[in-house]
């Protein structure tokens, strides 16, 4: 049995595909007789595109992430998918007319008009391999484009049996797509390494498929029916590691190779096991099993060791939704140990101590996602969030005292939330433009399918609708549109576009003059040297003496409330006379000066230590920097 794996647009071109690496492996050794090859389609496209139009690297990344709210790049192959190069372009322009750019309006409709013959040659090449089985993977905006293709082989090859598979087809959303859309045979719905496999020994046996979990098939007379969800997830031991054979080979043959650096993708856990106690309201990753589970220190520690050694590439980015905190004290050592210079990026919780900090970067994980969304306390319970809003800020002093990058982004719009929330954050920005700066502006929460504010409409949103794109890129009636879509439309909630503009006026302010803000500390024992360089502050250097300030300062490394940092204070410098009165002009002093934030009741203070990372400030999230919008798939972007 011959299986052909393929990997559509606008799947990202500087990493491989974890799904179709791990299918791949999954078929190659769990399936008797069978072979799996991956097509590397999204970079076909960009030398086919490059071809015919004026398209860079920066245009692909557009229409992979940045637009993912808008839909654009879904949009795009909307014209292959019902083979019509017109299709609904009336509609398109009408509603993106002031959310576009005229140039990138323009560029969007002529990838539109001519997206079609690509996907009649990216058939033509499928079938001409004469594969039993094509498998196309669909996460984020690559939806139309698959089932595109599907579309075309199925007419091309009436023989060949199509699967999909992918975050894009979870759930109710598999469902959905395998009734509309009868040129899919089979719709895989969930974890695929274990349903995939056990689909090609019943199609290579011609033995019945009703008991693969999740799978969406036909009977005989060609009603689509939906097989029950597994109970439960994949054990880490049954999670195989990726084979990635032809990615890098092909990417070096491609025009994409001038644009990206190529990463490796690695896998150690899945599931949230924040999530399991605290689902965020707004967080819709995950999908059917938010059930924590990692692999083994040593399977995972080997599985990294293995992908560098094989493939001679030191940039990885890891999956995982949240760090296995094991990891810190088992894989991250040895990595340190190993003798790889590797870097890394992670997801990892936002009120990590400075030591686990210093564990990651020494480990090489240069770039961290903490899930930061707000620096209001208020707002961070709204969300489910666990923690404060000076906890974030101490994550980003932090980070930028240990050389981490940190990305995150600033949403609103969560119901309950009100200006009072954000006008005390708005005021203490100008402090904080020495730290890292989110990735975008402040952007409304997007309602997100198996999201709580999706599941319990009590916390807010009712009368949800499938977002415009879905209306104009399918053609499908409403009911089946919200089977398909992941996200969706709900009245607007929380704080009004007054409070909204001031917010992000800041956001820019911070982003435009972060470069070359400062502000650090250095402790001599005796007294702290501050250094400031810092727009909205005129002092340039300070230093504190006195005991009981060098006491406040030390305690404030962690967020403390004006009673606690009172009685602290004075058993750290008995006889001092310090009082809440007297502890409380000190810190509306260092407010003053920008040297704490403020939340909550709550202060912690804002100056890293000196350190060598601070003189070289590299933007390691400048790709998604552009004038194009957010590329995090939970942030709105703004328009393009």
């Amino acid at each position: 049995m011959r299986v052909l794996l393929v990997n559509m647009p606008w799947s990202p071109i500087d990493l491989p595909s974890l799904a179709l690496g791990i299918l791949k492996r999954s078929v190659d050794e769990r399936v008797p007789g069978a072979t799996a090859e991956v097509l590397h389609a999204n970079l076909a496209f960009t030398d086919w595109i490059t071809e015919r139009t004026e398209f860079t690297g920066d245009d692909y990344e557009y229409y992979a992430l940045s637009s993912y709210f808008m839909g654009c790049g879904d949009w795009v192959f909307s014209s292959a998918l019902y083979d019509d190069p017109q299709w609904r372009d009336e509609e398109f322009t009408a509603t993106m007319t002031g959310k576009l750019k005229a140039a990138r309006m323009k560029m969007t409709r002529e990838l539109h008009r001519v997206v079609p013959e690509f996907v009649e040659m990216i058939a033509r090449q499928i079938v001409a391999k004469e594969p039993d089985v094509v498998g196309f993977t669909s996460t984020f905006q690559q939806n139309t484009a698959a089932l595109a293709a599907a579309r075309r082989v199925k007419e091309l090859a009436p023989h060949v049996v199509t699967v999909m598979g992918g975050a894009n087809c979870d759930g109710e959303q598999g469902a959905a797509v395998h009734r509309n859309f009868a040129f899919v045979d089979y719709v895989v719905r969930g974890e695929g390494e274990g349903a995939f496999p056990q689909l090609l020994t019943a199609l290579k046996e011609k033995a019945a498929v009703d008991d693969v979990p999740g799978l969406c098939r036909r009977d005989a007379s060609g009603t689509s029916i939906a097989n029950p969800m597994a109970t439960r997830p994949l054990p880490p031991a049954a999670i195989l590691p990726p084979d990635y054979s032809g990615y890098f080979e092909r990417l070096a043959a491609s025009v994409a190779r001038n644009w990206v650096e190529p990463k490796l993708v690695v896998e150690g856990a899945r599931g949230c096991w924040w999530g399991e106690k605290h689902h965020c309201t707004f967080c819709g990753l995950n999908g059917s099993f938010m059930e924590f589970r990692s692999k083994s220190p040593d399977t995972f520690y080997e599985e990294i060791m293995e992908l560098a050694r094989r493939h001679r590439v030191l940039d990885m980015y890891v999956v995982d939704n949240i760090l296995d905190m094991r990891y810190l004290t088992t894989v991250l050592p040895r990595i340190i140990d190993s003798g790889y210079d590797l870097r890394l990026h992670i997801e990892i919780k936002a009120n990590m101590k400075r030591s686990q900090l210093r564990t990651l970067a020494d480990a090489g994980l240069i770039y961290v996602q903490p899930g930061i969304e707000s620096l209001n306390s208020r707002v961070l319970d709204l969300m489910d969030k666990g923690v404060s809003g000076c906890q974030n800020v101490r994550m980003l002093r932090d980070g930028a005292e240990t050389g981490l990058s940190v990305a995150w982004n600033y949403l609103h719009g969560f119901p309950g939330e009100s200006a009072e929330d954000y006008d005390p954050v708005v005021a203490q920005i100008p402090a904080l433009e020495h730290l890292d700066p989110p990735v975008d502006l402040s952007a409304r929460i997007a309602i997100e399918r198996f999201s709580p504010y999706f599941e319990r409409p009590e916390l807010g949103f009712t009368g949800l609708r499938p977002e415009a794109h879905y209306r104009f890129t399918y053609d499908l009636p409403e009911e089946e549109l919200y089977g398909m879509a992941y996200v969706f439309e709900a009245p607007a909630r929380g704080i009004g576009e007054q409070t909204v503009s001031a917010l992000n006026a800041a956001l820019a302010d911070w982003k435009k003059h972060h470069t070359d803000a400062r502000l650090t500390h250095d402790d001599h024992g005796d007294r702290i040297v501050l250094v400031s360089r810092r727009r909205a502050f005129a002092w340039r250097a300070m230093e504190l003496s006195d005991p009981l300030e060098l006491a406040v300062f030390r305690l404030l490394d962690q967020p403390h409330t004006l009673q606690a940092l009172t009685r602290k204070a004075a058993s750290r410098v008995p006889g001092s006379g310090v009082d809440e009165e007297r502890l409380q002009r000190l810190l509306d002093s260092w407010l003053a000066l920008g040297i704490v934030f403020a939340d909550a009741g709550q202060y912690v203070h804002i100056a890293p230590a000196a350190v060598n990372e601070d003189l070289l400030r590299l933007d390691f999230m400048r790709h998604v920097h552009a004038e194009d919008g957010a590329a995090d798939p939970e942030a709105v972007p703004e328009p393009a």
